[in-house]
């Protein structure tokens, strides 16, 4: 996945160019408005990459960048931020008209933290994996009456237990519907590929899962790393070379991150991600979650979840806790602010657990 601002069509071109030399069989972009959409033209002209667009939050722009891109990703619940009063079902038939005229496949993309609402409401606030799971299985059974077959689906969490869970889950109920596999804000390397490997080795041991994409939160030079780590991890799952399954931050310090990509509006997120690991080191051994998310369109849901949660905006980064915001700062002052909220959550910890 690129991290450029797509608009940008020679950083963009360059770092496509980039990850498929290095062994990317797909690339997807993300487009956030007209003027990105209208850059996929120019883009598409200069590469030979298999190209893959990301419509974010505005389904409308499919007919202007299905001709120039060979698959199409929907996120079923971003579908809800435009036209609200519109059924989904109505939605989805017109992504899936354009896609066939323009000869291109489709992904249904469901993520933790954007899962669509009506799905979320139904189910306890704990449970995070059955409104995906609904979500997923709703949409294809809607392509499937629409009679479009050129479709994948990816499940994706920060937890690599529930990317094996529900990617599980569904591979039961649509064993005929490809999966698309990865772990979300996996974070910094090397905790990020331990994560994902953990996640592809329990999943691709037992036949689930067509293609993956490796997510790390790391400088735009350093982006093709995810795929050389993607390349690697396959091939130790082949040769035997697997470690044990383990549940991953159960009783440690536990940093998830996104990877970075075009909606970055600051790129000192990346610069903050590594102070905060760096900063956080004297914690390790407590059983605390601290999620840094790199833009406005994930960042605020898919914090909800973390004990701790830093959401980056151009200016300034959002501090939360769970679902409770703190306040916004700028990139100077949320290190000290962060300290300050895992010192006391870890006395609360403490206080709790009697030691």
């Amino acid at each position: 996945m690129t991290a450029t601002q797509t608009q940008n069509v020679d950083a963009t071109v360059a770092q496509v160019n980039a990850l498929h030399e290095a062994g990317a069989d797909v690339v997807r972009i993300a487009v956030d408005n007209e003027k990105d959409a209208l850059a996929l033209a120019e883009i598409r002209r200069q590469t030979s990459a298999n190209l893959s667009v990301d419509l974010q939050e505005n389904y409308r722009l499919a007919e202007v960048v299905a001709p120039h891109v060979d698959k199409v990703r929907y996120n079923p619940g971003h579908l809800y931020h435009h036209e609200r009063t519109k059924p989904w079902q109505e939605k989805v038939r017109y992504l899936a008209a354009v896609a066939a005229d323009n000869d291109c496949a489709m992904r249904v993309g469901v993520n933790c933290g954007s899962v669509d609402p009506d799905k979320r409401n139904e189910y306890p606030a704990e449970d995070s994996i059955s409104p995906m799971l609904d979500s997923a299985l709703d949409h294809c059974r809607h392509l499937d009456e629409l009679g479009f077959i050129r479709y994948c689906v990816s499940l994706k969490d920060s937890d690599p237990q529930k990317v094996i869970e529900v990617n599980r889950r569904f591979a039961e109920s649509r064993p005929d519907v490809p999966l698309h596999l990865g772990v979300t804000e996996a974070g910094m390397p090397p905790d990020g590929i331990i994560k994902t490997r953990i996640a592809f080795e329990q999943l691709i041991s037992r036949g689930i899962g067509d293609t993956i994409r490796v997510s790390l939160t790391v400088s735009n030079p350093r982006k093709p790393e995810e795929i050389a780590a993607g390349r690697q991890i396959l091939a130790d799952i082949t040769a035997g070379r697997v470690r044990s399954v383990v549940d991953y931050g159960l009783d440690t310090l536990n940093i998830i991150s996104c990877p970075s990509c075009s909606r970055v509006e600051n790129e000192a997120f990346i610069d903050l991600a590594e102070q905060v690991k760096e900063m956080t080191r004297y914690a390790a051994d407590h059983a605390i979650t601290i999620a840094v998310m790199g833009c406005r369109v994930n960042g605020p849901g898919e914090t909800d979840d973390a004990d701790l949660g830093l959401w980056c905006g151009p200016k300034f980064v959002n501090l939360k806790k769970r679902s409770e915001t703190l306040g916004q700062y700028s990139y100077d002052e949320i290190l000290p602010r962060l300290k300050k909220e895992l010192n006391a959550l870890i006395e609360l910890n403490k206080l709790h657990s009697g030691k």
